[in-house]
């Protein structure tokens, strides 16, 4: 709305499309149900059970097991795997419950059938399982929908897709948060940077990719172009705005982490949108930094490339937590000896 303000901004686990976010999240607690329901899924199956299958069927899809998952994209993850036999009742689903996780990990659609907010990503259900899934509604989205939306008597138990066409029709405030060009933006001069964790429990980073899309869209504009002004990166492994198995310090947040890194335009996001505003020259990939248990007193445990999208950080061979193993490569085909597939 303000579009000479800023001369650069860093958005990490931006929340974008923010009405259909709230409903995107008040959608779990009547998907879940309760936590003293029957088929209710408990912390500690997400945490495990389901994260441990998540992790077998899709962790080695870019060639490296390792506890991350490089492009959620690619994991199509199938629950069935974990259903119950008929001698079993323990350390696996029920037919609801396997429903359920499919319900969990499908995009929302509403009335008119088109999309209303992406799927969760795979992966994300580590820390998901503690507030989306907890059996109980997102308190974020329930005070939105009876404090902004409705009124006080507005039960989350009973949350609807109708629900979700409300809040848009009503945009509060021009709170939608999903413009179709910045091209007054760039026109002053503005450069972007967004970052999201692959593994984000509050917002699922494929939504960051489909406004990139949406963007590209909007303003004619092709990756080439947008990376003018206009950059995306994924980071594989973090959660939302921090933390996670992977390389998830960029120098996001200040304190002790971000302390850990230099303040340098290949290991820092917001030093890398100085060195773009400042000097006009941008990065084409950030080194994110894992210290070990995430101490950085305890000295790094690996780093990792991030590319800008659309390109992918692809497996090349060899040690995986050294970075001349990966390169930034179109997300075409994956570069690796073994198992190539296509998207």
């Amino acid at each position: 709305m303000f579009p000479g303000d800023f001369n650069g901004i860093v958005a990490g686990s931006p929340a974008l499309d923010f009405n259909n976010l709230q409903s995107w999240r008040a959608n779990f607690f009547p998907i879940t149900g309760p936590n003293t329901s029957s088929n209710f899924i408990s912390r500690s199956s997400w945490t495990t059970l389901i994260h441990d299958e998540v992790l077998n069927q899709c962790d080695g899809l870019d060639g490296v097991i390792d506890g991350i998952i490089e492009d959620p994209r690619l994991c199509s993850f199938r629950p069935e795997a974990l259903i119950c036999k008929e001698d079993t009742s323990t350390n696996c689903l029920t037919s609801a419950q396997v429903k359920m996780v499919q319900e969990i990990f499908s995009p929302l659609y509403g009335e008119d059938e088109n999309l209303v907010y992406p799927a969760m990503q795979p992966g994300s259900e580590v820390l998901a399982a503690g507030n989306l899934y907890a059996g109980a509604p997102f308190s974020y989205s329930e005070s939105w929908f009876k404090y902004v939306v409705y009124d006080p008597s507005w039960d989350a138990a009973h949350f609807s897709i109708h629900d979700a066409a409300v809040a848009e029709a009503l945009n509060p405030s021009n709170i939608r948060t999903w413009p179709e060009t910045l091209f007054d933006f760039q026109k002053s001069g503005g450069k972007m940077i967004l970052f999201h964790g692959g593994q984000d429990n509050q917002i699922t980073s494929f939504n960051t990719e489909r406004f990139y899309r949406f963007l590209s869209l909007g303003m004619q504009a092709s990756s080439n172009e947008l990376d003018e002004f206009f950059r995306f990166f994924r980071i594989p492994g973090m959660f939302h705005c921090n933390s996670g198995p992977g390389a998830w310090v960029v120098g996001q947040g200040g304190g002790a982490s971000a302390a850990g890194v230099p303040f340098k335009s290949a290991n820092n996001v917001l030093a890398a949108l100085v060195q773009w505003v400042e000097n006009g020259d941008m990065v084409e990939d950030i080194v994110g930094t894992k210290f070990v248990n995430d101490s950085v007193n305890l000295g790094v445990a690996f780093q990792h490339r991030h590319c800008r999208y659309p390109l992918r950080s692809t497996y090349l061979g060899g040690d995986f937590k050294l970075l001349s193993s990966w390169e930034c490569l179109p997300i075409v085909k994956r570069a690796t000896n073994e198992n190539s597939f296509y998207d």
